[in-house]
C-alpha cells in the first residue's frame, strides 16, 4: 500500500516519459525515481524511520515535490508548511508535528536560528535545499550526493500508516494537523483520475502552492497514471498560459481569485487554451458570472469541486454544469450525503442545514487532538461546519460557512448571498462580505471589494448599487470599502479573518 511505488513502477515500464518540470528542469520517471531514491537515502541515512516526521518550510520547489515521494519510500511523514510561517506559528507547528528533520532554504538561516532555542530540533537536524556548507545547519544536497539512487529498502507500509499532516490553512482559527494514510492517497489517486477522465498521456499544470490539500487533487492522479506534472513556482497569468498553449496541457486546477485574473487576460482563450480538457476550480465557490465567462471562451472543461481536507467531496462534472450551474455537484461514488439541523436531524430537499458527509478519503483525524477530532467526527459521519441544501436530483448547493454566519436583527445573513449580487458588479474583480459588530442590529454586513483595472466607482455608488438589488432588506451593507487585493494564505484562499481584523482596525 506504500504510494511511493508508483513511482518505481512508472521508473521501469515507462521510463522515458516526461514525469516532472520546473522552470529549467525536466525530469524523465527514471530520472526522477533516481532523484527522488537519493533523497529517501539520505534521509534513512540520517536516522529517519518510518513514522518520523518530516517538515518542510519551502516554496514550490523540486525539494518539496520530492520530498513527498521520497517520505513516502522509507514511510516517514510529510509535513508540508507555510514559507509565510513565522515566529510563535512556526515554532508551535514544528513542536506539535514531533518534527525530527527539517528541510528550509537559505533564506530562512537567520530566523530558524532565532527560533532554536524554543524548537526540539538541533541544528544538524535542518538541511538547507539550496546550500551545500553551513557551519550549523545541514545541506541536503551534500547527502543526496552521499547516498545510493536504488530502492531504499522496503519499510513496511499498512494502509492506515500515516502519509502527511497537513496543517489547516487557519481561515477559521488555530490550525488543526489533519492526518492522511497511505490509503487515502492511493484513493485521490484511483478516484480523481477517473472523475476527471485523466489519462497516462495527461499533462497536469499546477501554479498554486503545493503544500495544501488541494493540490493533492490532481498532483495524486497524475502520478498514479503516469503523466506529466509541471509545477510554477508561483502563480503568473502570463506563464500559465504560455505553458497551456506551448506544453499542451490537459488539466489544470485554480482558485476563484486565480480564474478571476485569467479571465481578464485577453489572451486566456482560443487556441492559447485548446489543449485544456479541464479546468477545476476549488478553495471557494466560484461566482456564477465567472463560470459563464469561462464556459463562453472554453465551452464544456470547467469542472468545481467542493470538500474539505478532513475528507469529503462533491464534484461538479463539466457536464452537469450545463443544468446545475449553481450546483458544487454530487458525492462521488463510494460517498454520502446528508443536511442536517442543529440536532443532527435529516433535512428534506431544498431546507437549508450543515452539511455532512462520509467517504474513503476521511481522515486518520486530528494530529495529537483527539478532542477537536470527536467533534468533527460523529459516527463516522465528517460535520463540515459548512452549510447547505439539496435540490430534488441530490445535488449540493452551498449556502456560507456556519463560522461566517451574520446574524442581524434576529435575521441569519449569509456572506455568499451579498457576494453574488456584488460580484456581478461590471467593475468588481472580487468582493468579500463580513459581519462586524453593530449597536442597533447586533452584527452587520460589511463588503470588502477589490476592482478591476481602471475602474471608477466610488464605495458610496457601489453600496447604493448593492443594496438596491439585495432580495431582504437585513442584507443590506453597512459600508463598502476598497482593498488593493484581499489577504491570502500561499494556497490563494481569502483570508477573511484579516480583512475584518483591518476592517476593524480602522
Amino acid at each position: 500500500m506504500n504510494i511511493g511505488q508508483v513511482l518505481a513502477h512508472h521508473a521501469r515500464f515507462r521510463p522515458t516519459h516526461p514525469a516532472f518540470v520546473f522552470e529549467g528542469l525536466e525530469q524523465t520517471y527514471d530520472t526522477f525515481n533516481r532523484q527522488v531514491n537519493r533523497m529517501a537515502n539520505a534521509m534513512a541515512g540520517a536516522g529517519i524511520r518510518k513514522g518520523d516526521k518530516v517538515a518542510a518550510v519551502l516554496p514550490n520547489c523540486p525539494e518539496l515535490w520530492m520530498l513527498y515521494w521520497a517520505a513516502a519510500k522509507i514511510g516517514a511523514v510529510a509535513v508540508p508548511l507555510s514559507p509565510l510561517l513565522r515566529g510563535e506559528g512556526l515554532i508551535n507547528l514544528l513542536n506539535n508535528a514531533d518534527t525530527c528533520l527539517l528541510l528550509t532554504q537559505s533564506d530562512n538561516i537567520g530566523h530558524i536560528q532565532t527560533l532554536l532555542p524554543e524548537l526540539r530540533l538541533r541544528p544538524g537536524d535542518i538541511w538547507l535545499t539550496d546550500m551545500t556548507e553551513h557551519p550549523l545547519f545541514g545541506s541536503l544536497s551534500r547527502c543526496m550526493v552521499q547516498a545510493s539512487e536504488n530502492e531504499p529498502p522496503d519499510p513496511g507500509i499498512a494502509p492506515d500508516d500515516l502519509f502527511n499532516i497537513i496543517y489547516s490553512s487557519g481561515t477559521t482559527g488555530v490550525p488543526k494537523g489533519i492526518m492522511h494514510s497511505h490509503q487515502v492517497r492511493a484513493m485521490y489517486m484511483s478516484l480523481f483520475s477517473n472523475l476527471y477522465r485523466m489519462t497516462p498521456e495527461c499533462v497536469v499544470l499546477h501554479s498554486g502552492s503545493i503544500i495544501f490539500n488541494g493540490a493533492m487533487l490532481t498532483l495524486m492522479p497524475v502520478m498514479f497514471l503516469g503523466g506529466t506534472f509541471i509545477l510554477h513556482s508561483k502563480f503568473d497569468v502570463d506563464q500559465l498560459i504560455a505553458d497551456i498553449r506551448e506544453r499542451r496541457v490537459t488539466h489544470t486546477i485554480l482558485v476563484p481569485s486565480q480564474l478571476a485574473a485569467a479571465l481578464q487576460h485577453p489572451e486566456f482563450g482560443g487556441d492559447n487554451i485548446s489543449s485544456l480538457e479541464m479546468i477545476l476550480s476549488v478553495g471557494a465557490p466560484l461566482p456564477l458570472q465567472h463560470k459563464e465567462a469561462l464556459q463562453q471562451r472554453a465551452p464544456g472543461i470547467f469542472y468545481e469541486l467542493y470538500g474539505l481536507t478532513e475528507g469529503f467531496v462533491t464534484v461538479l462534472d463539466k457536464y452537469d454544469f450545463l443544468r446545475k450551474p449553481g450546483s458544487v455537484g454530487c458525492p462521488p461514488p463510494f460517498f454520502d450525503m446528508r443536511i442536517v439541523d442543529e440536532a443532527g436531524r435529516d433535512l428534506t430537499q431544498g431546507e437549508v442545514g450543515e452539511i455532512v458527509g462520509r467517504g474513503p478519503l476521511l481522515m486518520n483525524g486530528y494530529y495529537k487532538d483527539p478532542e477537536r477530532t470527536a467533534q468533527a467526527i460523529r459516527d463516522g459521519w465528517l460535520f463540515t461546519g459548512d452549510m447547505g441544501y439539496v435540490d430534488e436530483d441530490g445535488f449540493l448547493f452551498l449556502v456560507d460557512r456556519k463560522k461566517d454566519l451574520i446574524i442581524s436583527g434576529g435575521a441569519n445573513v449569509y456572506p455568499s448571498d451579498i457576494e453574488g449580487i456584488a460580484a456581478r458588479h461590471p467593475e468588481v474583480r472580487e468582493v468579500a462580505v463580513i459581519g462586524v459588530p453593530d449597536e442597533r442590529w447586533g452584527e452587520a454586513p460589511v463588503a470588502a471589494i477589490v476592482l478591476k483595472t481602471g475602474a471608477a466607482t466610488s464605495p458610496d455608488e457601489l453600496k447604493a448599487w448593492i443594496n438596491a438589488r439585495v432580495h431582504a432588506r437585513y442584507q443590506s451593507v453597512r459600508e463598502v470599502f476598497f482593498l488593493d487585493d484581499f489577504p491570502r494564505n500561499v494556497a490563494g484562499k481569502t483570508l477573511k479573518r484579516e480583512i475584518r481584523a483591518r476592517y476593524l482596525g480602522g
